[in-house]
């Protein structure tokens, strides 16, 4: 999931998870090296006894869910090769008349304290499918699931009406999901996302790089996309391990026939690294922020 750190409001408690770096394999041990780096122990575990169901906010949401309240933001992700426009990312938005713009990642942890994150996923679907409805055909939409989606009893149903109401081939759609949430059910979350992939649409395992880079899930899970986490890319251009971990993971993503995005570019530097690498695809504020729909169509039709 794509980060907009201007979005000002800390809402979730988390606490850092351990990365385990005795868990990988033997023909990568150059990415060991990354765990050693405390800039790259960046992304956070939410506790389940520390969920904000009591948040404050979370009867407000749930009424800005149920009223269509929740505007999207869209952001570009372009070719490495190319320069083009190859996608966009959804992402929700709350404007809350107090504590302003409160960006995806937030309001993904208060819905999730609250039971909601499964209907914010929907509503969000179904928007970003009717926006995307408007681009032309060689234009994806890439959409955050969470492990409380892969869950719900009729969420295949849901996705096919949605695409199905939308016009959008299911070819175009991109599901993410990140590591985490397949923590507690690799198995059924497998055979849940291998119906997806039946239905037309893709799978990309997001956030790669920033959790306990369990291999299994590469192993297991339908997916034709890697999205790297940005602590994966943050000092690429400046740390040499940070390199070799790179082109570790896209050898190995090679390997298994799986597409690379690099996300959180922010710099020439970076973008430069990541595409003499070999990834395929980015996304970051170098290229462009998230923005309204009506921006991001003049994007996706040059």
């Amino acid at each position: 999931m794509a980060r907009d750190t201007n979005a000002p409001v800390p809402i979730c408690n988390a606490c850092c998870a351990a990365d385990d770096a005795s868990a990988l394999p033997r023909h990568l041990p150059v990415m060991s090296a990354s765990f050693s780096n405390p800039s790259n122990h960046i992304n956070c575990r939410r506790r389940a006894d520390r969920r904000v169901s009591t948040h404050p906010l979370a009867a407000e949401l749930a009424q800005a869910v149920a009223q269509g309240a929740i505007e999207l933001r869209f952001q570009p992700q372009f070719d490495c090769e190319t320069g083009q426009v190859r996608g966009v990312e959804a992402l929700a938005r709350w404007s809350h008349p107090q504590q302003g713009e409160i960006n995806g990642e937030e309001l993904f942890c208060i819905a999730g304290g609250a039971g909601l994150s499964h209907d914010l996923s929907l509503h969000v679907l179904n928007r970003a499918l009717v926006e995307a409805s408007h681009w032309p055909e060689r234009s994806r939409l890439s959409v955050n699931i969470t492990a409380e989606d892969l869950a719900a009893s009729g969420f295949l149903d849901s996705v096919a009406q949605a695409l199905a109401d939308s016009g959008i081939a299911p070819e175009r759609l991109t599901l993410e999901i990140t590591e985490q949430a397949l923590v507690h059910d690799l198995e059924g979350s497998a055979e849940r996302l291998h119906k997806l992939v039946e239905l037309g649409v893709c799978i990309a395992l997001d956030d790669f790089g920033a959790g306990f880079c369990n291999f299994r899930y590469l192993k297991k899970l339908p997916l034709q996309y890697l999205k790297l986490d940005r602590s994966m890319v943050e000092d690429i251009a400046r740390d040499v391990r940070d390199l070799e971990i790179l082109r570790g993971i896209i050898a190995m993503a090679s390997a298994l026939d799986l597409a690379v995005i690099a996300e959180g570019i922010e710099a020439q530097e970076q973008l430069d690294a990541v595409t003499r690498e070999g990834c395929e695809g980015w996304q970051g504020f170098l290229g462009a922020r998230p923005m309204a729909a009506d921006s991001v169509l003049q994007y996706v039709s040059a």
